[in-house]
């Protein structure tokens, strides 16, 4: 069996650290180099859920999209939530290894696995990484349809093919537009909004996509806007990054069982639908 430095020298392969945001924190969290590796689990969020799957899985190396410790601590004490992750995983040999704004710039990437989930052929990177000469690294893709689809059927394709979330697709535009060229970004991705225009696409799919940005980017073209929940725009990545590991195990003759969780850790739960009826204040719905 491979030994965890083995491991993660084959992950950098696919998502160098280096190619992170520089406020970004990626790489190993936790883990003993010489640990010999025989189970790994994918998921979008180092949360407790996670890791006591990881426990019950006999899992010795958890891989997630978002970071443990984005901005530093002073401390893993165990009666912190995150120091109580740090304690688990140490307790059960688990280590964690973090692939984030790395594994958003790969070829293929986050973008390029929710494209992919939306059966979206990729045409190119939104945002080119400028140290690819062959111009497939970057942040987003542009898409295409295989045939053109309205606003709201575009919209229903993601309800289905997506995780389920509380939240499902929140549109902006006109229902009935009909869109040929899409771009998405997995996460977050109202601050692509200049990049999105200049591609000149009819529809953006994407999360987290906050009030004034919208608005604004309404006012200026009739672009179709699509906000999904972010855990749910970045989970198809885990499946695709299983199965680059899974190549790699078979090719290296390692024999890894390599798993992908299935556990919600989207932070909403539950969603109520307004209704036509206006408020104690008086102020419509």
């Amino acid at each position: 069996m491979p030994r965890l430095s083995e491991v993660i020298a084959a992950l950098d392969t696919l998502w160098p650290p280096e190619r992170a945001e520089g406020w970004d924190a990626v790489g190993t969290v936790c883990g003993e180099p010489d640990q010999e590796i025989t189970r790994v689990l994918f998921a979008v969020d180092p949360v407790r859920e996670i890791v006591d799957e990881a426990v019950k899985l006999g899992a010795n190396l958890l891989v997630t999209h978002h970071p443990l410790y984005l901005r530093g601590t002073t401390t893993v004490a165990a009666d912190t939530f995150k120091g109580r992750v740090v304690h688990t995983l140490i307790k059960n040999d688990i280590a964690l290894h973090v692939a984030h704004t790395n594994a958003d710039r790969a070829d293929p990437g986050v973008s390029d696995a929710l494209a992919g989930a939306l059966d979206l052929r990729v045409v190119r990177p939104l945002v080119p990484d400028p140290t690819d000469p062959e111009g497939r690294r970057g942040l987003g893709r542009v898409c295409e349809l295989d045939h053109p689809l309205t606003v709201r059927e575009l919209a229903a394709r993601a309800a289905g093919r997506l995780p389920a979330t509380a939240q499902g697709i929140r549109v902006a535009g006109d229902l009935d537009a009909v869109v040929r060229t899409v771009a998405v970004s997995g996460g977050s991705g109202d601050s692509l909004f200049d990049d999105v225009r200049a591609a000149g696409v009819d529809a953006f799919l994407t999360a987290d996509l906050r009030h004034h940005p919208a608005s604004e980017a309404r006012a200026h073209s009739p672009l179709a806007l699509l906000d999904a929940a972010h855990w749910a725009t970045e989970w198809p990545w885990c499946e695709l990054a299983a199965a680059q590991l899974d190549e790699i195990s078979d090719r290296e003759g390692w024999g890894l069982r390599v798993h992908v969780s299935k556990t919600v850790t989207d932070p909403w739960t539950a969603h109520a639908a307004s209704t036509e009826t206006p408020n104690a204040m008086g102020a419509p719905n």
